[in-house]
Formats: structure tokens, sequence, C-alpha cells
């Protein structure tokens, strides 16, 4: 039996990542796949510990907030019911809102980059993603979707933090150069054009296998 491949999509807040993850999702379907779809933080008590603070009902540094994700990332990655390598062996692809890039986007802008990004890329329980796609837009942009769609904001969706957390992924895309599969995609756009351009690189990648 073929392995699945693992899919994340990655972007600032209000970059359209849920909108495209479903367009992409319901495509590969089509295509005739077998696709599980999940997110970061997980559903785990973990998860719903930095749901907490990422809505800002509980104070957590960035240091402790890295090691959290990382705690909740082993279990995301591992846990017998639903974990990304269980499905991965039995061939089903999965699709992932959010995952150890934004660990280094986000805790990276006040954590030590180098710290949270070691301890994610070796640590052998944690997969390294087939395809990453980034949906890319400016702070202005984030700001105005997410003035339209949220009534409350989280610790991390002010528009001077969007702007500090968009240059950080950029350099860290740029620090992991050729060993990641990265492809950034301009989301400025209109839902279909974003999502044209997605189907497109899905469909390059997928001649691979």
């Amino acid at each position: 039996m073929n392995k699945g491949k693992f899919i994340v999509f990655e972007g600032i807040d209000g970059s359209g990542k849920g909108t495209q993850i479903n367009i992409l999702v319901e495509e590969m379907k089509r295509q005739g796949r077998t696709v599980y779809q999940t997110a970061e933080p997980t559903n785990s008590v973990t998860g719903g510990i930095l749901r907490d603070a990422l809505g800002g009902f509980t104070d957590r540094n960035a240091h402790e907030l890295s090691a959290m994700f990382l705690t909740d990332r082993i279990f995301h990655n591992s846990n017998k019911i639903n974990g990304i390598k269980q499905f991965i062996e039995k061939g089903v692809d999965v699709v992932c809102d959010r995952y150890y890039y934004s660990s280094f986007a986000y805790q990276g802008i006040d954590a030590d980059l180098k710290w949270v990004m070691d301890m994610n890329l070796n640590c052998k329980e944690i997969l390294k993603p087939d395809l990453c796609i980034f949906l890319d837009i400016d702070s202005k942009s984030s700001d105005e979707r997410i003035s339209k769609n949220r009534l409350e904001r989280e610790i991390y969706e002010e528009k001077s933090v969007q702007e500090k957390v968009r240059k950080r992924f950029l350099e860290v895309f740029g620090l992991l150069k050729d060993s990641e599969n990265v492809k950034i995609v301009d989301a400025s756009r209109s839902i279909s054009e974003v999502s044209a351009d997605i189907i497109n690189i899905y469909n390059e990648f997928k001649g691979d296998f």
C-alpha cells in the first residue's frame, strides 16, 4: 500500500486558509483521493489550553507556547485514534490547517527562533510535510478581513503583529530553502483565482506519486 501525502496550509490570519483548504480537499476527493482534514491546535487537552492562551484568557509567554505547541504537535502526529501518522500509513492523504511553520513565525517573534525550529525539525515524532502552501497577504488586507469576520481578536491578530508574523514566515522559508517543499501563493486575489493556482500546484505535486 502506498502511503498518503501530507499537505499543510499556512498564512497569517485572514489569509483564507479555511476556504482554500475546503476547495482543495473537495478537488482531491473528486480525483479519487481519500483525505483526512485536520488543524492545529488540536482538540486535545493541550490544544484546549493553547486556544485559551491564544484567546487571551490565560497568559503564556512565547517559550511556553512554543513548548506547548510542540507537545500538541507530537500528539497530533502520534495518537492512535486520529494521529497524522496513522492516516499516512493507511494511504490516506492529510491536509492540515497550520503546522510547525506557524510556530516558527508566531512564537518565533519573541522566543529564540533557532530553538523553536530545532525542537520541531529534529523531533522524530513529528512528520515533515510533503507540501506546504503559504497563502500570502499583507497585514492591511489581513486586518480588513479580520475586522469583517471576527467579533473579538486573538492575541496575535493585531495588524502590527501580523506584519511581523508575515516577515518571519518569509524569513523562515528563506532559512529552510530547499529542505522543505513550500509554495507561496498570492492570496490577495479572488477566491477562484487563488484556488486555481492551488489546484495547479497540487496537480504538479501529484505528478510525483
